[in-house]
């Protein structure tokens, strides 16, 4: 008799820890509720391809890995990859900081940056510390770069370096391959030029292609550590920052030689040959260096015998409390845009123009972005016709890039490169075709203010740190036919709607 009470008070014990557990767990995915829409997003659209293969890929890396280190040694060691779920959530100082730590940071960050890559970032390594509360502490450790490895792979990480990081950066390889090709005695190409040539020769989306290789080094580095079993310390970091600057001055040296090639010695062709072959060779010489400074760190040894964390009574039910807290102070950045009526554009006689209506998806994004209006019409300007977009905002959120929204809408992007119409007002000038190499279409886009024209969203994020914003027209046009963008009357047509934009930003 005293054996059955025993036993059903174990297993009363048991269900009410798991209910616990999944009412923890329940407070956990209401709490990062807004998180869900833009993940779907990610792990269902085809622009995102390439994430949900990187996806695929390192799934694929941890599951090899963990069979790999269960069955290490022809025996299994039970209890130390899988969580205890029906186990009270044990006293980790590490994963409890990563879980109330991280889940602070998401809030501010919902509030007033709402930048969807972060907020998922936070939100997966917080959840990464969640779990930790119920994972041995060794393993834990031990996967924190497949977690990491799974993060930078699965979010467009890549993106976001090459728009917020990306256009210092380039500024930065142009100024110090002018400087090395001026104490060489060439002294005639400038930052501009060389900024022009390396986009006319280097649209192609491959690791290789200057900051979006800081992306892929990043999976690799991960992957490596992770693969060959090293600590993430100082040493590590060091590791990882040299690795960065070899990156880094592999693409100097990479466009340094695409402009004695194509813009010196005039092999336009020849550079348009070579620069995917040297940024392979440059990535890969950059990797094995890593892989090298990895396999000189001692190798990270888990102890079979460590002491169990505490697992106090009053963790759970206050765990439970302080995620319930934060969901209910939960505030998302409030969305103003639209707030404004749509100018009244004035365009010369020739430019026959006829409103058209914003989507409802646009409405949804113009307005969370905090755009303050938008119009779309209809064109026909002497033989050519098609239809544009004018997004007029004083913050980056509500303009973006042209291409991921023609990329949703089914067409392919063949080409992008920029298109100097006039020294100071340059056409990022797209090619569209139906994704089986059939052109359907061209397109062009800039971002314009009172003072300065750009085709570069970098660039114009990085005009917001200004003390004083200014206000930016995203001016989008779609042709109904391919064209030449050196055609006289496209030209004209720029210039035109160029300067109708300089009239009602003044």
């Amino acid at each position: 008799m005293s054996t059955d009470n025993t036993l059903t008070h174990t297993t009363a014990n048991r269900v009410a820890r798991i209910a616990a557990n999944v009412g923890v767990v329940g407070l956990w995915l209401w709490l990062y509720r807004g998180m869900f829409g833009y993940l779907s997003i990610i792990f269902s659209r085809e622009d995102f391809r390439t994430n949900q293969i990187v996806l695929v890929g390192v799934a694929v890396l941890i599951a090899v890995r963990v069979r790999t280190s269960l069955a290490r040694g022809g025996r299994v060691l039970p209890g130390r990859v899988h969580p205890r779920l029906d186990a009270s959530p044990q006293l980790s100082v590490p994963a409890l900081t990563l879980v109330l730590g991280g889940s602070a940071l998401y809030l501010l960050v919902e509030r007033f940056l709402d930048i969807n890559t972060i907020s998922a970032s936070l939100f997966g390594l917080a959840s990464y510390g969640l779990l930790g509360l119920w994972m041995e502490p060794a393993r834990w450790r031990e996967g924190l770069p497949a977690a990491l490895l799974l993060l930078i792979g699965a979010l467009p990480f890549g993106e976001h370096l090459q728009t917020f990081v990306g256009y210092p950066v380039r500024i930065l390889t142009a100024a110090l391959v002018r400087d090395g090709l001026a104490g060489a005695g060439v002294a005639s190409v400038g930052v501009d030029t060389i900024l022009v040539l390396e986009n006319g020769v280097s649209q192609v989306d491959v690791p290789c292609s200057g900051v979006k290789s800081l992306w892929t080094g990043a999976l690799f580095l991960i992957a490596a550590t992770w693969i060959e079993r090293r600590r993430l310390n100082l040493r590590w970091l060091l590791t990882a920052l040299a690795f960065a600057a070899l990156l880094l001055a592999a693409n100097v040296a990479r466009v340094g030689v695409l402009v004695v090639v194509g813009q010196v010695a005039g092999w336009e062709t020849v550079a348009e040959m070579i620069h995917v072959p040297l940024g392979v060779l440059g990535f890969v010489v950059a990797c094995a260096a890593v892989v090298v400074l990895l396999r000189l760190q001692p190798v990270a040894r888990g102890s079979d015998c460590q002491p169990d964390l505490t697992r106090p009574a009053w963790l759970a039910p206050a765990l439970a409390a302080v995620i319930l807290a934060m969901a209910l102070v939960y505030t998302p950045r409030p969305q103003t845009g639209l707030a404004q009526a749509a100018p009244t554009w004035e365009f010369p006689a020739g430019l026959v123009t006829e409103p058209m209506p914003l989507r409802p998806d646009e409405i949804e994004w113009l307005t969370r972005g905090g755009a303050n209006s938008a119009t779309r019409l209809r064109f026909e300007w002497r033989d050519i016709t098609g239809s544009m977009i004018l997004i007029t905002s004083n913050t980056w959120r509500a303009q973006h890039w042209p291409e991921r929204c023609f990329e949703v809408y089914g067409l392919s992007l063949d080409d992008s490169r920029t298109y100097l119409v006039a020294p100071d007002f340059p056409v990022r000038f797209l090619s569209l075709s139906d994704g089986e190499g059939h052109s359907l279409a061209s397109a062009a886009y800039w971002f314009q203010s009172a003072g300065r024209t750009t085709d570069d969203y970098g660039t114009r994020m990085w005009a917001d740190l200004a003390l004083e914003r200014e206000r930016w027209v995203l001016v989008t046009i779609l042709f109904d036919d391919v064209h030449d963008p050196r055609d006289p009357d496209v030209q004209t047509f720029y210039i035109v709607l160029h300067q109708a934009v300089a009239r009602n930003l003044e």
